[in-house]
């Protein structure tokens, strides 16, 4: 038996970190932008008649085996998957799959701590090919509500709610957050467009979101009135952005991700460092409109907006100031499964 899955990883593009809970229900309107991306996080599953547990990460290099009798949840490395395989077979203890053991050997396209949701897809692919090698049926918000939760107990903080639904949709949307949940809201973006628009690069220092988040999530939580209004701030430019997505004005959507980035590193100074700053003057030098960092910010991915004419312009001062450039298009599948 063999399982193949795959899972598009996310530009953020305004409103991130309200979408963790609860911060979200203190604002009205709550919503997080995003586009899932062509970078995919890959999983195959492969059974076996040995009944060893095999994990094998070709893009980290992490390989852990281990025997039939070994507690999941006590693996030495590679947590995210082993939890995730523990809750599968934990549930469908009489599969061959529980019984004979596998191999799951995962890849991701986003390099590590890059700030574009490399982690959620790879869970959300991982949690899918597991689902159907033990026909649990398991789809849709369901399986997310899974794989958010098994997330957070790997990183050991909350996780926000807009990342794993490019991840299993695709496309660009919105992500309206309420008393009762967050839902997908797709957008009507002309793609090829913004893609003209958008220069991706990895500035090569990973970054913790969730030590990022935590620091001020506890701070709102606190009742912080600065911290609130950032957050306030992030709402009402989240509003802009999906505005001028949808209506093609370019020129608002830039204003708009320019915005994003003032009212992010208000939040903290460890959202921006040294080399972020370089690069994004550099990028501005060269014709970019507006730039940002992906994620929560201290380090990962860089995405600017530009004019069209001035992309390779700005690719190339990216690429001098040391950057790495991804190159991406609009994922407008979502979550791959067979």
């Amino acid at each position: 038996m063999i399982v193949e899955a795959s899972a598009p990883t996310r530009i953020d593009l305004a409103g991130g970190t309200l979408d963790i809970w609860p911060l979200y229900l203190f604002h009205e309107g709550a919503q997080t932008v995003n586009a899932a991306i062509s970078l995919r996080a890959h999983a195959r599953l492969e059974s076996r008649s040995d009944g060893a547990r095999v994990f094998h990460s070709v893009d980290t290099g992490h390989h852990l085996e281990l025997p039939w009798e070994a507690d999941l949840r006590s693996a030495p490395s590679l947590r995210l998957l082993a939890l995730l395989a523990h809750w599968f077979l934990r549930r469908h203890p009489g599969t061959d799959l529980a019984r004979d053991g596998f191999t799951l050997t995962t890849d991701c396209a986003s390099p590590a701590g890059a700030g574009i949701a490399g982690s959620s897809a790879l869970a959300v692919a991982v949690a899918a090919a597991f689902s159907q090698a033990v026909a649990a049926s398991l789809g849709g918000e369901e399986l997310l509500e899974v794989v958010k939760n098994i997330e957070s107990q790997t990183i050991a903080v909350p996780t926000g709610l807009q990342d794993y639904r490019p991840a299993l949709y695709g496309g660009v949307a919105a992500i309206e957050l309420d008393v009762d949940g967050a839902h997908r809201v797709g957008l009507s973006v002309d793609a090829p467009e913004l893609e003209r628009r958008l220069v991706l690069c990895y500035t090569g220092e990973p970054r913790n979101s969730g030590t990022n988040n935590w620091k001020i999530t506890r701070r709102h939580i606190a009742g912080d009135p600065f911290i609130f209004d950032c957050f306030e701030r992030i709402n009402l430019t989240a509003a802009r952005m999906r505005e001028a997505l949808v209506s093609a004005n370019w020129t608002a959507a830039a204003d708009a991700l320019a915005e994003e980035w003032t009212n992010r590193t208000r939040l903290s100074p460890g959202v921006t460092t040294p080399v972020i700053d370089a690069l994004l003057t550099a990028a501005e030098r060269a014709g970019a409109t507006a730039g940002k960092v992906c994620g929560a910010g201290g380090g990962g991915c860089l995405v600017c907006m530009t004019p069209p004419q001035r992309r390779d312009e700005v690719a190339a001062a990216l690429t001098a100031g040391g950057a790495r450039l991804l190159s991406f298009t609009i994922d407008t599948e979502g979550l791959l499964c067979r």
